[in-house]
């Protein structure tokens, strides 16, 4: 029993060695890394009934090494349209310093363009491979941080999760966080070394049914003090679950991680992700929670952009709302207007669309719900208060530009691209204005530095969307600039009709 005293020198002898310190990291291949085996020289024979030998052509032979630099990504470059390149000229500490002082942004034009830049097929910054891969681990986490998993953890499988302990170590974080941790275990019990603590050696030991060794590196653990309390309690329960029956559930750790979090809920007491970053959120998505805690979830990560509009939909629509307010109201304002939609029937449309768009509203939603039904809306020729919000709603949407003309209007002729009007007012109209006025401004960046650019634009355009009218006009300019003429289009319409940017 785990609760008894013992002494397991194998274990401790396991732990008391360093895991892999000196170990130089593996090629994405493993073939990379084997040496060529010397052949037998080849002895040329004459060919039967010719008298004349054939002897093998001259080879040029060069090593692959572990320096050969590769384009990391998931789109490519013609699908983007960002250059292969766009990282290669800049300073990989300035570009992971940029990442991690990014602010958290909400304007979802700015959260899309993230998204295209991060998930590029491009090479990493500077000349080498360790730059390379490390860059692709600040893109990881960056993706995690917005919640965006899927694509964090494809990004570390193709940069190779056996590269070294801190590329394992994100794609364990990533598997735990989306509950598909068997492959990733199985990878570290073929691997101990890379583990990135005892208690994850532990835990992938006892998913893998191996509960023997799982309790001698358990108590290994306690002994030489290498798991943390709050690791020891959790793995305590997950491998003898039948001594605690009926205790109180544990207190919830003071800092949480994805290992704590996953063992929880193996236990039977899963954490609430509400309070949690937004990467927990994605565990809710599944199945085995309730339909709100899906709903809740599902409408926290389309607020970062991180959910497609359709899921957002799909999970709307599951059911018939069994009560009222919140969550419920928006479930059942979707599912009514995607019924009337489903009929075609312009006056019920009519009808229900004022209520759904206001709770949308209430919940910063209108970009996802715009999204899912603006086109829709716009064919059904809509008048009065309806026609007025299906308007607003494809300004909203990808299809801006099939607004109808209005010279008159702002956000109407940046959507358009028709001459701006005189504009009076605020200066924050103004900085948009001439950040539309004429050929976009020439910033000189070579394509070699657009992402670190971008990555800038990005940060002034959260300040200029948030109160600052002069970062506001200086990143739309930046943007239209480097070709990224409809980001910033769509980050000025969502600036102009979004009421929360009404400041």
């Amino acid at each position: 029993m785990l609760s008894k005293p013992a002494s397991y020198c194998a274990a401790t002898l396991f732990w008391a060695l360093p895991a892999g310190a000196g170990d130089k990291p593996l090629s994405a291949i493993d073939w990379i890394d084997r040496q060529p085996e010397v052949q037998s020289p080849v002895v040329a024979t004459p060919l039967p009934g010719t008298g004349t030998e054939r002897l093998p052509p001259d080879v040029a032979v060069s090593p692959l090494t572990e320096q050969t630099q590769r384009r990391i990504g998931l789109v490519p470059p013609a699908v983007s349209g960002l250059p292969p390149d766009l990282w290669s000229d800049s300073d990989p500490k300035r570009l992971g310093a940029l990442m991690a002082d990014l602010p958290d942004l909400r304007l979802p034009a700015a959260q899309s363009l993230l998204y295209r830049l991060l998930l590029s097929e491009a090479a990493g910054p500077g000349d080498d491979a360790e730059n390379a891969d490390g860059f692709t681990l600040d893109r990881a986490r960056l993706l995690r941080d917005y919640g965006a998993l899927e694509p964090a953890l494809a990004l570390i499988e193709q940069a190779g999760p056996k590269r070294d302990r801190n590329h394992f170590a994100a794609y364990m974080d990533l598997a735990l966080l989306t509950g598909n941790e068997d492959p990733a275990c199985d990878l570290q019990n073929a691997r101990p070394e890379l583990a990135p603590t005892a208690g994850h050696s532990v835990f992938c030991r006892m998913r893998s049914g191996d509960w023997a060794t799982a309790a001698v590196l358990y108590d290994a653990g306690r002994v030489l003090g290498t798991i943390p309390t709050p690791q020891l309690n959790l793995l305590e329960r997950f491998l003898d679950p039948e001594l605690f029956e009926g205790d109180p559930a544990l207190a919830p750790p003071a800092s949480i991680t994805p290992l704590l979090f996953r063992l929880h809920e193996a236990i039977g007491e899963p954490l609430p992700t509400r309070f949690l970053p937004r990467a927990y959120a994605v565990a809710d998505l599944r199945d085995v929670t309730g339909w709100k805690a899906q709903l809740e979830a599902a409408e926290r990560l389309a607020r970062a952009g991180s959910l497609p509009d359709n899921q957002l939909l799909g999970l709307y629509t599951a059911r018939k709302p069994a009560a009222s307010g919140g969550v419920w109201d928006r479930a059942a304002g979707v599912r009514k207007l995607d019924q009337a939609l489903s009929r075609r029937s312009a006056s019920d449309v009519a009808e229900v669309l004022p209520s759904a768009w206001k709770t949308m509203k209430a919940a910063r939603l209108e970009v996802a719900f715009a999204g899912i039904f603006a086109e829709q809306l716009t064919a059904l020729g809509l008048d009065g208060e309806a026609g007025r919000i299906a308007r607003e709603m494809i300004l909203l949407s990808p299809a801006f530009g099939d607004v109808p003309a209005d010279p008159q209007d702002l956000a109407t002729a940046i959507a358009t691209g028709v001459p701006l009007p005189l504009v009076a007012g605020t200066a924050r109209n103004a900085e948009i204005a001439g950040a539309f006025s004429g050929m976009p401004q020439v910033t000189g960046i070579p394509a070699t530095q657009m992402g670190e650019r971008i990555l800038m634009a990005l940060a002034e355009l959260e300040s200029g969307a948030s109160g600052d009218p002069v970062a506001l006009g200086k990143a739309l300019s930046v943007l239209r600039g480097l070709g990224l003429e409809d980001t910033a289009r769509r980050a000025a319409l969502q600036v102009l009709l979004l009421e929360r940017y009404n400041l």
